[in-house]
């Protein structure tokens, strides 16, 4: 599958729909080789604008996905509109059932103790017959034991849980470690199907306020928050000198 890519302040993602995501996703399991999958939000994508390293790492995945209502509204002041925006734990509930169809192995990283297992539990609800061939909690102590543990399950997909920038590191670290898989970078996500945390009301999620959700429930996030504002600014200034 051939996907339309659209730069955006250094960072070039796949200009894609929900379902091409899935699709293309999909695709890359079946191709047998070891891929990685990115879900920059403007606050990532702002940390890839001040770290050349992290941008390039960023732009070598073999997926990246405009996860936030932010990219997309810098895509279009930018005139370089991308089609919506694809949540990551939007794409991880829509790859189950695909994934329990098809009979892939699916590994959890990520999160606290015990999560990932309750995490798992309610995957498997959404879609019977999925197969979650293993769980590692977030606090491993070298990557080796991930590694190991996910070649040992023989997985097929990874859902990469550390938060950003250290699962976007981890899994581009380790890609040559693992058995043949697909990595997908996704945050705190196994804390929402654990039912550890929730995303906001759906109203909130339709009109692109997820992120004063987000900050109303954790106001520690202030600092972090301030990214989005700092990214569209960015966006503008580049604008005005077009």
């Amino acid at each position: 599958m051939r996907l339309e890519r659209a730069e955006i302040l250094g960072v070039t993602f796949d200009n894609i729909t929900m379902r091409q995501a899935v699709d293309r996703t999909m695709e890359l399991i079946r191709s047998g080789r070891t891929a990685f999958v990115v879900t920059p939000n403007a606050e990532i994508a702002y940390d890839c604008i001040k770290d050349r390293e992290f941008r390039e790492l960023i732009n070598k995945a073999d997926l990246v996905i405009p996860d936030g209502a932010g990219v997309v509204l810098a895509s279009k002041i930018l005139k370089t509109p991308l089609r919506q925006k694809v949540a990551g734990i939007e794409l991880a509930e829509a790859l189950l059932p695909e994934l329990a169809k098809q009979g892939k192995k699916l590994f959890l990283l990520g999160a606290k103790p015990g999560v990932a297992e309750r995490a798992a539990e309610k995957m498997e609800q959404i879609a019977p017959g999925l197969d979650v061939c293993g769980c590692l909690h977030g606090y491993f102590e070298s990557d080796e034991e991930a590694v190991e543990a996910i070649n040992a399950a023989k997985a097929d997909i990874v859902f990469v849980c550390l938060g950003s920038p250290k699962q976007e590191r981890w899994m581009y670290r380790n890609a040559d470690k693992l058995v043949p898989c697909t990595m997908i970078g996704l945050g705190g996500s196994l804390d929402v199907f654990a039912g550890e945390a929730k995303r906001a009301p759906e109203l909130m999620i339709r009109m692109n306020l997820e992120w004063l959700y987000r900050l109303y429930k954790q106001p520690s996030r202030i600092g972090r928050m301030m990214r989005l504002p700092k990214y569209l600014l960015y966006a503008v200034r580049k604008s005005l000198k077009k």
